[in-house]
């Protein structure tokens, strides 16, 4: 349930105030704001897929709302790693002030320059490594290492006069990562010691018991299934999931298979990845994927991006026989992938797709092709029980997931009103070590739709469902201004409807009495008779048939 909006008080000097303008209550879009003496520091700044109910909708951006006049106040944006929903709404704000610095590793800075190039912006960045501590203004950050399931991924310490914030972004602690590179729980286990005022961990997979299994455990699957393969084998995978493309690649080599990469983003974000040293990339392995089809069918695996279920991505054309890769009997899919929540029914319904087309589909529920990138709560146990932070402020998941990782907390002796279950715009002060929450911002979804950014609204959403749902009547009528009586009309015409417009007919007379009726009480306003045809159509649509649909009547007085 949405907490009542209230305006926090005016910041006092030396009070640290954070705030989530996007990330919590939903698994994507993330980005905090802190914000001391005057000066602005962001956290991430990602990017949320639609739901299928949001018809049209590309992207959905955090609300910049809150600091969009302040702007001139950031000192910059730290990026955890360079996942989509950590970096892909940079771009949205970089357009309303193109040198705010973007601080953040080798591949996450590499990921969103090669973004910000497609819109035309060169970023002012700072490139940083784990072990590095930078002062911005008032913010000292120091970065840790953290893993995740993409290279390079940072946690930050920012400390200020107010105290000590750890924001993990994006984390697990896998023992055995694939490029060697630990979470440092030494320097959490420091930054414990040394005492942390409030901790903002990644809950995505709070409520999921244990510990969340290795990357190496997936090698081995692949290879066997890879190996088994009669005829071509598509992999789909997140296009920045650099770990499960490399595992792919290893694979396909000890098997005499040859590697095509289809899907834009997986073209470009492997080739910076192999550029920087990222991927390993086997001699003779990669092949264009026009040159592909002159291979034999045992020879070939394809990595492609749509493990989601995306409308356009290519595994859905694939099974929507859209796509040049036409798979049938004998063929191999693989979905090495989690299921993002809500995206379960789009998922399925390519599954569906492609077994119907004959391929053999494997996927997380039923061959272990895939380990989260998250924490799960055994870890998160791990580092309360390391850190002993004062105050908790999950971020990072569903409702769910941030309740979970609360308890978690509580468990472990974090006091229950130290734990802070908040929502995008809970404001929260950081003062001498104490956070409190002051106040609840009203944060809003901004639609990206074609061009444009922000200009789509949930009214017109709900629309957009009502004529995809219920269809569309027009009805146009010619009326005589003074006594009301139809002289055209009425014209009425349906989409999406079902029926013939001939059983219209029915409501025409319905539509001539209602509008003399107004006539007769004095209603000449053209709004007031538009209204008239609206309430009787809508009326006998809904008796006749149990409909809703959209009705635009037009009124024209003669």
């Amino acid at each position: 349930m949405a907490e009542a909006v209230f305006d926090p008080p005016a910041l006092q000097p030396g009070t640290l105030r954070v705030f989530p303008t996007g990330g919590l209550g939903e698994v994507g879009r993330n980005m905090t704001v802190y914000e001391i003496d005057g000066k602005i520091l962001i956290v991430d700044c990602g990017v949320l897929f639609p739901d299928p109910d949001q018809l049209g909708v590309d992207l959905i951006l955090p609300d910049f709302g809150p600091i969009r006049d302040r702007l001139d106040d950031v000192v910059g944006v730290v990026l955890t790693h360079g996942h989509e929903d950590h970096i892909g709404a940079v771009p949205y704000l970089l357009k309303l002030r193109q040198d705010i610095p973007l601080i953040g590793s080798g591949l996450t800075l590499a990921l969103v320059e090669a973004k910000l190039k497609e819109h035309r912006i060169k970023p002012y960045t700072l490139l940083v490594k784990e072990g590095q501590v930078e002062k911005l203004g008032p913010f000292t950050l120091e970065f840790i290492a953290v893993n995740h399931s993409i290279p390079d991924a940072l946690a930050v310490a920012i400390t200020t006069w107010a105290g000590v914030v750890l924001h993990t972004g994006d984390f697990k602690m896998d023992q055995l990562p694939l490029d060697g590179r630990l979470t440092d729980l030494r320097a959490f286990a420091r930054l414990g010691e040394n005492g942390v005022d409030l901790f903002l961990p990644d809950s995505t997979n709070a409520d999921v018991p244990g510990f969340t299994p290795i990357e190496r455990e997936i090698g081995p699957v692949l290879d066997n299934i890879i190996g088994r393969a009669p005829r071509r084998v598509v992999v789909a995978s997140f296009s920045s999931h650099v770990h499960r493309v490399q595992q792919v690649l290893d694979a396909a080599a000890a098997h005499g298979r040859r590697v095509a990469l289809l899907g834009r983003s997986m073209v470009r974000n492997m080739g910076i990845a192999a550029e920087l040293g990222y991927l390993k990339v086997p001699d003779n392995v990669l092949i264009d994927y026009k040159k592909a089809a002159d291979l034999p069918d045992d020879k070939i695996v394809y990595m492609s991006t749509g493990s989601q279920g995306e409308p356009m991505a290519v595994l859905s054309r694939m099974a929507n026989l859209d796509h040049q890769i036409e798979l049938g009997e004998g063929d191999t899919v693989i979905l090495a992938s989690s299921l993002i929540p809500g995206n379960e029914n789009s998922v399925y319904r390519v599954i569906d797709g492609l077994t119907k087309l004959g391929a053999t589909v494997v996927h997380k529920g039923n061959a272990k092709v895939h380990v989260s990138g998250h924490a799960a709560a055994g870890e998160l146990l791990y580092c309360y029980n390391i850190l002993k932070p004062k105050h908790v402020m999950p971020v990072h998941g569903e409702y769910r997931h941030l309740t979970a990782s609360a308890k978690l907390a509580q468990s472990t002796g974090v006091p229950p009103e130290n734990t802070i279950i908040g929502e995008n715009g809970t404001v929260v002060d950081l003062t001498e070590g104490v956070a409190r929450v002051v106040g609840q911002l009203d944060i809003g979804f901004v639609y990206v739709d074609g061009s444009s950014v922000g200009e789509i609204t949930d009214a017109d959403l709900k629309d957009r469902r009502i004529l995809g749902e219920e269809g569309f009547i027009s009805v146009i009528v010619v009326v005589e201004a003074a006594t009301g009586k139809i002289t055209a009309g009425p014209e009425i015409h349906a989409r999406g409807f079902a029926e013939d417009d001939k059983v219209f007919d029915a409501v025409k007379p319905k539509i001539a009495d209602a509008l003399k009726e107004a006539a007769r009480n004095g209603v000449r306003d053209n709004h007031a008779l538009t209204q008239t045809v609206r309430r009787t159509v809508g009326r006998w649509v809904n008796t006749s048939y149990r409909r809703r649909p959209m009705i635009v009547p037009l009124v024209i007085e003669a």
